[in-house]
């Protein structure tokens, strides 16, 4: 029991570090590729975790599972493109990180379905290929709300021209909104571990994620189901060990 609870532990933070680096990377990759030099003059062209991490970030992660990196510096008057440019490096991360998630969920499925009971080794590659799926369908979600320093604020950025109250609300409070969200949410998960069940109707942040991972990861599910010939039901019943 408490080798299985390592291996979790063990298992959440890698996938947590993979994904929060490949989506950085994504933004900084990309941003690069549009004529922008900032983000490999600040050093965010590398696969080095530590180049993305933002304390906070990654503690609300470790916290409720929702968190965020260090923004990517970029300066939009690089660009080839102004719009195309701004518009491709806001998107980068959160497509990298669907795309993360459509080709983890199959390798969850096998070492679920097909790995042996080789005790630690096992629980720890299930529970690991799973964070991976989840944590980039999560991350890419959450990156989806349009506050700073998500990248969702960032498409809207690169989608509106106009600078009005709305958006430097967004954009002066969004890490404070963020800040309270999480909150909640680890409040209300404190209260339900308790057995006050009924706090789960009160987590914002909660019901945000299930209704967009909902609808988001249905398609990846549906794919899969078609390829391994099975009902997206039971595909997702053997997560679900």
């Amino acid at each position: 029991m408490v080798l299985d609870g390592l291996s979790e532990l063990l298992a959440s933070f890698i996938a947590v570090v993979f994904v929060l680096t490949v989506h950085e990377f994504a933004h900084a990759f990309v941003a690069y590729r549009c004529g922008d030099p900032t983000p490999k003059l600040y050093g965010r062209l590398s696969f080095n975790p530590l180049k993305h991490f933002d304390p906070v970030g990654l503690i609300c992660f470790a916290l409720v599972g929702f968190g965020w990196a260090k923004p990517v510096p970029i300066n939009p008057n690089n660009f080839k493109k102004y719009r195309l440019g701004l518009g491709l490096t806001a998107c980068a991360g959160v497509v990298v990180n669907y795309l993360c998630a459509l080709l983890f969920y199959p390798l969850c499925l096998v070492t679920v379905q097909y790995l042996p009971d080789i005790p630690f080794l096992a629980p720890l590659l299930r529970y690991f290929t799973y964070c991976l799926y989840a944590y980039s369908l999560s991350f890419c979600v959450f990156n989806l709300l349009p506050l700073y320093p998500l990248d969702g604020f960032r498409i809207v950025d690169a989608l509106n021209k106009k600078r009005g109250k709305v958006y430097r609300f967004l954009r002066d409070q969004g890490r404070y909104i963020l800040l309270a969200l999480v909150a909640e949410s680890f409040i209300c998960r404190l209260f339900v571990s308790f057995g006050i069940t009924q706090m789960s109707w009160f987590n914002l942040l909660g019901w945000i994620m299930q209704f967009a991972t909902k609808y988001l990861g249905f398609p990846i599910l549906a794919l899969w189901g078609l390829a391994f010939g099975m009902p997206v039901s039971s595909l997702w019943g053997l997560l679900v060990w």
